[in-house]
């Protein structure tokens, strides 16, 4: 057999393997966020796959912090294995994952910056349960949320990742208070509280009121507050949207007029984040993407 054939082999192999951990990924994100993966489906095949990727390894983080026997071991463990990985080896353990990921470090400028903080973001869940202030939210807002956008933007814009820094960082924390919002029932049934004490407190809305899930003026009062910093962040982040190539305007604008959308959604419900699921339709989807 003829050394180029051999290399010919080899080659579809490995691109066979990237394609399957692509798929992988791509699992992922459906099952979890459907959102996402609607306002990124838009973007040219070797984008949407990065995306992918940098999902699915966002993902893996939160899980472990929310569902592993041992967070604090295993978080450890995954950052150490990001870091086998950013020298150039293979871990033996999500190996679809840093297939999919090697392919997106060898394709873009990626940063490893905002993964690490990202790793330390979902670590502040195992020992930081409450938050007094809208900077200490925002704070946690940025390295659970934020990065993520940080992440995309070697794919997404790199031409441009410089100047959309900081509409990154405001849709990302815009995106973290909505799901804030949202997820106030399944934030309490694991001892989170996600609502700023100080706002709690200007509004008069109790913490025996919020583990009972009343809903009343002094919770609408300071739903809204929260809501109304979430909705200027995304006005903010939008306002250098024009800075994109053409072929991720339309995704990340998709995505933010997506979940900007769930505050309406969680109105409309009567406020009901205890109980209530506060998702936006298929048809709804459809409609609000239309416009855009």
């Amino acid at each position: 057999m003829s050394i180029r054939r051999i290399h010919k082999r080899k080659e579809c192999r490995s691109l066979d393997k990237a394609a399957a951990a692509y798929q992988y990924c791509e699992e992922v994100i459906k099952k979890n966020s459907a959102t996402f993966h609607r306002a990124f489906s838009f973007l040219p095949p070797e984008k949407k796959r990065a995306v992918w990727a940098i999902y699915a390894f966002c993902r893996r983080v939160d899980d472990i912090v929310d569902e592993g026997s041992c967070p604090e071991e295993e978080v450890a463990a995954f950052e150490k294995e990001f870091a086998v990985f950013l020298e150039g080896g293979l871990p033996h353990q999500d190996v679809m994952l840093w297939t999919a990921l090697r392919d997106v470090f060898v394709s873009f400028d990626m940063d490893s910056t905002p993964f690490f903080e990202m790793i330390e973001g979902q670590k502040m869940d195992l020992y930081k349960s409450r938050y007094y202030t809208v900077d200490e939210l925002l704070h946690y807002s940025y390295h659970v949320a934020s990065t993520v956008g940080l992440m995309l933007l070697p794919v997404l814009a790199p031409e441009n990742a410089g100047q959309l820094k900081h509409g990154a960082i405001k849709l990302g924390q815009a995106m973290q208070i909505t799901n804030i919002l949202r997820d106030i029932g399944d934030d309490l049934k694991r001892d989170r509280v996600y609502l700023p004490a100080a706002l709690m407190e200007k509004h008069g809305y109790k913490e025996e009121e919020l583990q009972s899930g009343q809903l009343n003026a002094a919770f609408f009062g300071l739903f809204e507050e929260l809501a109304k910093i979430a909705e200027q962040y995304y006005e903010e982040a939008l306002e250098t949207i024009h800075l994109y190539p053409p072929s991720s305007r339309t995704p990340v604008k998709g995505a933010a007029v997506l979940y900007r959308a769930i505050l309406n959604k969680i109105r409309k419900n009567g406020y009901n984040s205890f109980g209530a699921r506060n998702y936006v339709t298929k048809e709804e989807k459809a409609r609000l993407l239309a416009t855009i």
